[in-house]
């Protein structure tokens, strides 16, 4: 049965599944406007996640081809997988901040096996071990590639413009930019009194950044042609303050459940990335690589017991991490050494 919850003030959230993955499922808002509904986010593309989010829909009386609009929290594929098919029902604009469009765009043009290459070279940098290569050089001589995933989302045709009201008849909706789970996630602000009066300003759709119960993973800006030292990890804390700051009476995030106390919720993610960094520090007593750091970090299951594409996701919050720390003046490169290993200083 379809799990359809009333926020008030003309803003429901439709539980979407996500296939195979613990998460669950992606909660898509539908926020009422003068010109029709808007979706934030759309959910994996899968034939049962279209169904849930037409049933979805229609427990409201609406269909897809009633959706007006769409924004995009971020890109990654259980928020902006539907918008294709939303878009091919409905004629729906699609919003996206410039930097996960770009993201977007460079994903539909990427042929996979150069996408293979670069993983491959990436990961041995970081140290991987043959064996975790292996696969990765496999697939791409012998013609066994995935399809990227991604590919049936729609490409934006409008911006989203951090801090400006997005155009919704009869809303007050603003966007905040937010980077860290990836270069352009933004969460939205809908800047109108709390329908059941809680005091603080408006509500806050906040995608991934910001959730009741879990971290967003953190790992580096992938763009093979872009060689620039980015500090994810640095953007992400950074972000977290400013959305602390808006003193927002109610978060309703992408996944698990609204809640109040925004605030409160940041101050434990701020401490909590302190402690990993004190962590890691200790780790760092002996020089070691990315990879080997991600071996000895402390994660929700035992490394041996990592499925093979998370330990990619897992070496790349390491050296989201390690970067950090160097920008700290925490850790350093040891000089000489190949892969790089890192040291605490």
């Amino acid at each position: 049965m379809t799990q359809v919850t009333e926020h008030g003030g003309g803003v429901w959230s439709l539980r979407v599944p996500i296939p195979d993955n613990p998460l669950g499922h992606t909660l898509v808002h539908v926020l009422d406007t003068d010109r029709g509904p808007v979706l934030v986010d759309t959910g994996w593309d899968d034939p049962a996640s279209w169904s849930e989010l037409n049933d979805g829909l229609g427990a409201l009386g609406l269909g897809v081809g009633d959706v007006h609009g769409v924004v995009i929290t971020h890109h990654h594929p259980d928020h902006h997988g539907l918008s294709g098919r939303v878009r091919e029902e409905s004629g729906a604009w699609i919003a996206m901040h410039a930097a996960d469009t770009a993201v977007v765009r460079r994903t539909r043009e990427s042929d996979p096996g150069t996408w293979l290459d670069y993983l491959a070279r990436k990961l041995a940098a970081a140290g991987a071990p043959e064996e975790h290569l292996a696969p990765l050089r496999a697939a791409r001589s012998g013609g066994r590639m995935r399809t990227l995933p991604g590919l049936g989302a729609a490409l934006p045709d409008r911006e989203i413009v951090p801090g400006e009201l997005l155009d919704l008849a009869g809303r007050r909706l603003r966007a905040v930019w937010t980077p860290g789970h990836t270069p352009g996630h933004v969460c939205l602000h809908l800047e109108e009194q709390h329908p059941a009066g809680l005091p603080g300003h408006g509500r806050l759709f906040s995608g991934d950044h910001l959730l009741p119960g879990i971290s967003p993973h953190i790992g580096l800006y992938e763009d093979p042609d872009d060689a620039t030292v980015t500090d994810p990890l640095g953007d992400y804390l950074d972000s977290l303050e400013r959305i602390g700051r808006l003193g927002v009476a109610e978060v309703l995030p992408a996944h698990q459940h609204a809640f109040p106390d925004a605030a409160g919720r940041v101050r434990e993610l701020l401490d909590h990335h302190e402690d990993r960094l004190t962590g890691l520090l200790a780790l760092l007593t002996t020089p070691l690589t990315p990879w080997q750091l991600a071996e000895r970090m402390e994660w929700n299951r035992p490394w041996d017991r990592i499925p093979y594409g998370s330990r990619n996701i897992a070496v790349s919050e390491a050296e989201a991490h390690i970067r950090r720390l160097v920008k700290l003046g925490r850790a350093e490169a040891v000089t000489g050494t190949e892969p790089v290993t890192y040291v605490a200083v």
